[in-house]
């Protein structure tokens, strides 16, 4: 057997490095989480920012007691369940940076200090004049606000960020935020229990019409494989970015965003600024969609609400501000004369097309794994055993799909339409909001961890000129798209 045949599996990686612990943690949370399908809720204790909210003294709501199905956890205070959070997740990462050999203390520290500040923008954030979408206005007697939706509190979280790393400690970081600014890990595990949402939303549109549900995948299937090509090429070859940026961008702006761009990152072997500076111009644009997009599609697709839904669902590049969109549309659209029995179905419409889009994550990150090792890497005359696309292939990807998987079957042997419902009920609350935290522990530490002198360094406007101009040609598609797949379907009886 030829020496490069002879590469062994490196078993102590599965407790020695974040990749797996992102899989395990994510795996963790996502399995005491299962039991809620019978109404036991392990994590129900768990605590949520209401936002938008107005009254901070229902600013912060624990999320069993919100659940219609059980009683549990009725008489506990939410600021102690803000306190059982920052316990549990000490906890766990704390075991698994112990194992890592990090510097315990050191991350300890970290870690408490980017809670404090990622909890408490989060909740500064959720107050309604920051993020309250137009849709929204009406419900919560308000007549204006900053209207970027739930995602959008991530970009002020991003901002705080950027504004201690660069403005208050200007000159160097302090040792202990770096340690507690574990970018990758956090994200990884967010998509690890991304799956989970996947699994249950999929199921839940599986049960409405068949029509939608064909047109939307075949829709999916025509755009990725318009979008990504196209993204690529324009980075790689329009604005010269080097493959991996280009890669990664592709992935992002094709696809589901940032969850995209990190797990394309990883199997292609991306250095760590690649990733964290794309998902960053993600959460920006997607921001900035969810703005205008909403009032094109009620305004020029009156005439096809299915198709104005279906934009949404294939233009805006995060999930949180996807649904935004889309329940921004569906309320212009449904709001006008003769429309109102449209009411749900352009937001059931935007989520649909969004969420099958995600299922291309786990595919697409092994399909890239592959390229990348077989052909773009490989050294003329040199053989690649199959055994290193293990070792490239993201293990993180293994838990989303898992979860999303584990779903699927519950759904499938019980029932779509009973699963989802209990699903959404019981498991996919407590899933949720552990996914949106280490989307806001992310994003926070993307601003603590990144330098304005970094940027300038890698040419950042570069990079945001080649998404935005990938972005604009694929909202155009996916408008060309929408009205050609979903114009002329029938009202809902």
């Amino acid at each position: 057997m030829r020496p490069e045949e002879q590469v062994k599996i490196d078993w102590s990686s599965l407790w020695r490095k974040e990749d797996w612990w992102a899989l395990w943690i994510g795996l963790l949370i996502f399995f005491l989480a299962l039991p809620g399908y019978y109404g036991v809720y392990l994590l129900g204790w768990v605590p949520r920012v209401a936002a938008p909210w107005l009254d901070p003294s229902q600013s912060i709501i624990v999320v069993a007691q919100r659940l219609t199905m059980t009683k549990a956890y009725l008489g506990l205070n939410p600021v102690l369940s803000v306190f059982f959070l920052y316990l549990f997740l000490l906890a766990i990462l704390t075991f698994a940076a112990w194992l890592m050999k990090y510097n315990v203390k050191r991350f300890v520290a970290g870690f408490t200090i980017i809670f404090i500040l990622t909890f408490g923008f989060w909740w500064l954030f959720g107050y309604a004049y920051f993020n309250a979408t137009p849709d929204q206005y009406a419900k919560l007697h308000i007549t204006w606000s900053i209207p970027v939706g739930a995602d959008g509190i991530l970009i002020y979280l991003l901002l705080i960020g950027l504004f201690i790393s660069n403005v208050i400690f200007y000159k160097k970081l302090p040792a202990v935020l770096e340690a507690g600014a574990r970018t990758e890990w956090y994200i990884k595990t967010a998509i690890v229990l991304l799956g989970a949402l996947v699994g249950a939303s999929s199921l839940r549109y599986m049960t409405i019409a068949v029509t939608l549900v064909e047109r939307s995948l075949i829709a999916i299937v025509a755009a990725y494989l318009i979008y990504w090509p196209i993204s690529y090429f324009l980075s790689y070859k329009l604005f010269k970015l080097e493959q991996k940026w280009a890669a990664t961008l592709a992935s992002g702006v094709s696809i589901c965003g940032v969850s995209a761009a990190i797990a394309t990152a990883a199997a292609i072997g991306a250095p760590s600024i690649v990733p964290a500076t794309i998902a960053s111009i993600i959460v920006l644009f997607a921001a900035v969609e969810l703005v205008i997009l909403p009032f094109v599609a009620s305004s020029i697709l009156k005439w096809a609400p299915y198709a104005a839904g279906a934009w949404m669902g294939l233009s805006v590049k995060t999930d949180g501000a996807a649904a935004a969109s889309g329940a921004l549309t569906d309320a212009l659209i449904s709001a006008q004369p003769g429309l109102a029995v449209y009411k749900t179905w352009v937001l059931s419409t935007a989520v649909m097309t969004k969420v099958f889009i995600d299922i291309w994550i786990g595919l697409w990150a092994f399909i890239l794994a592959v390229i990348w090792l077989t052909v773009v890497e490989k050294k003329p005359g040199q053989k690649v055993p199959a055994i290193m696309i293990w070792f490239r292939f993201p293990k993180f990807v293994l838990g989303y799909l898992a979860t999303w998987l584990i779903l699927w079957g519950i759904g499938f042997t019980v029932g779509a339409v009973a699963a989802s419902k209990l699903m959404v009920g019981g498991i996919t609350p407590q899933t949720e909001l552990f996914r949106y935290f280490f989307f806001a522990l992310t994003f926070m530490s993307i601003g603590l961890t990144t330098r304005f002198k970094t940027l300038a360094e890698i040419k950042a406007g570069r990079i945001i000129a080649a998404y935005v101009v990938s972005l604009i040609i694929i909202i155009f598609i996916a408008l060309g798209l929408s009205i050609a797949f979903f114009a002329g379907l029938p009202p809902p009886a």
